[in-house]
């Protein structure tokens, strides 16, 4: 049985000084950089707005073998 999620987590690149990190979509707070604090994501409530250069949607099969 597979888990069937729209939540996915994002590396995504600031734009400020070219760091790359991994976050959640649907993150429940704001997320910042973790090398120079500019906001990459705030959260709206439901998917957060992405600020930052979406560099790769990591897809990874989380069922049970």
């Amino acid at each position: 049985m597979s888990r069937d999620t729209k939540s996915r987590f994002l590396k995504v690149k600031c734009s400020d000084c070219g760091n790359e990190q991994v976050i959640f979509d649907s993150a429940a707070s704001n997320v910042k950089c973790l090398v120079c604090d500019k906001t990459l994501a705030e959260s709206q409530g439901g998917k957060a707005k992405v600020l930052g250069e979406i560099v790769e949607v990591l897809d990874q099969d989380l069922s049970p073998k």
